[in-house]
């Protein structure tokens, strides 16, 4: 276990903004991370709890209090079932299940972040999503001060949702555990249309499991979702804003304003999600209400590549990147009645 004080914590995160912690403490095993936790919690001290830093966007000024790099390792096979250690790099276990010949998690390659974050956001892309295949998550519960195995049922997974991210502070992820698919070497079905034309097969086929990971790889670096320390549009979260989820009565007012800006031939995209409801895409939102790719002139801007992504171009504060993300808030709650909703997590910010 590794101590620091007046640590910087802009180099764990894949923004590279936000000021330094009072105490960074990196935690190998379980038990160091327990230990930290319990430490913090007794003494009444902040805690903010770090995995691959894909999803924080930390204040300038820093965390006041101890941040917990959470640097375990661990991957586990046995037949079909696999269990990650909360520190594991996401895309390296993704493509140790492809190499395995084992489908479930294959669209989700490229994907940046540790393994422990995965079930917090319920993280998906290209037609999956980790509670598709999840069966436990190990974590150590804050509140009742004891390690617990809670299912796939108790995680209250939705859309980029779950119990652990409805209860930030009471739940810290130590292992994941999934229950994949031998389907002699082929993916699961592909379940994304975009993925599905890639590949020049219908929704619903199978495809080589290497094929469909270098597919999406492929299709992920196009939109500056791979990261790479020399490409700027790589510099952020991934998907700054969630996709809009509306009721039927929301959607119709949603798709007059629609009609009333762009003209009355207009269709919004429209996605099922639940009876009663549709899903919308943020990026044609962000996109229509005239936030373009590479929109800006600040040392933060709009992915050149992605609307969806908002970038440090590499002077960038975080109090650039809010500007921006306001900004944009603003402009589609203007054009489109819809107020958008940051993926994110922000610490000692907001928007």
């Amino acid at each position: 276990m590794q101590e620091l004080h007046d640590a910087p914590l802009a180099p764990l995160t894949t923004f590279r903004l936000g000021g330094p912690a009072t105490r960074l403490v990196t935690a190998t095993t379980d038990e160091e991370v327990i230990a930290v936790v319990r430490e913090a919690d007794d003494s009444g001290t902040p805690l903010l709890v770090i995995g691959g830093g894909s999803n924080l966007v930390i204040g300038d000024k820093g965390f006041d209090g101890t941040a917990l790099l959470i640097a375990t390792r661990g991957l586990a096979l046995d037949g079909t079932h696999l269990e990650l250690a909360a520190g594991e790099v996401w895309t390296d276990a993704v493509a140790r299940t492809v190499e395995a010949g084992l489908a479930g998690l294959e669209c989700l390659a490229g994907i940046p972040g540790s393994a422990g974050a995965t079930p917090i956001q319920n993280v998906g892309a290209y037609g999956q999503e980790v509670s598709s295949t999840l069966t436990e998550v190990v974590a150590y519960d804050r509140r009742a001060r004891e390690t617990v195995t809670l299912t796939n049922e108790e995680c209250a997974f939705s859309y980029r949702h779950s119990r652990f991210k409805a209860d930030p502070d009471r739940y810290v992820v130590l292992r994941v555990r999934f229950a994949l698919e031998d389907a002699d070497g082929l993916s699961a079905p592909l379940r994304y249309a975009e993925t599905a034309r890639a590949l020049g097969v219908a929704p619903g086929d199978r495809v080589p499991l290497s094929t469909a990971r270098e597919t999406v790889l492929k299709l992920r670096a196009g939109k500056g979702m791979v990261l790479d320390p020399e490409d700027h549009d790589t510099w952020s979260a991934g998907s700054f804003f969630t996709n809009p989820i509306l009721t039927d009565e929301e959607f119709t007012a949603f798709r007059t304003r629609v009609k009333q800006h762009l003209g009355p031939d207009a269709e919004p995209p429209a996605y099922p999600a639940g009876e009663g409801r549709a899903k919308t895409s943020a990026a044609w939102l962000i996109d229509k209400a005239g936030f373009t790719k590479g929109y800006g002139e600040g040392p933060a801007r709009i992915s050149t590549k992605h609307t969806l992504a908002l970038t440090n171009r590499g002077e960038a504060t975080t109090e650039d990147l809010l500007a921006l993300a306001r900004e944009v808030v603003a402009g589609v709650r203007a054009t489109f009645g819809i107020t958008l909703v940051n993926e994110p997590v922000t610490v000692g910010v907001g928007l």
